[in-house]
């Protein structure tokens, strides 16, 4: 099994061109990430709404007890 450890020394030993490259995948695979949770996250706030789960409000103090419980 291949550690962090041993991915990050791997890199090390790569030239220049090729860690540009990697950092490009990295920031690529994370916002892809990033976009599916977003869309994840979507997709459960359409169905809370559905259910009648979802609260508005423009109330300063509504709001922040909201995020408390």
């Amino acid at each position: 099994m291949t550690t962090f450890h041993d991915v990050v020394e791997v890199i090390k030993s790569l030239s220049t061109d090729e860690k540009q490259e990697i950092q490009i995948l990295l920031n690529q695979y994370i916002r892809e990430e990033r976009r599916d949770e977003i869309y994840d996250n979507f997709k459960l706030a359409q169905v809370e709404q559905q259910k009648g789960e979802l609260k508005f409000s423009s109330n300063i103090n509504e709001l922040s007890e909201s995020l408390r419980s």
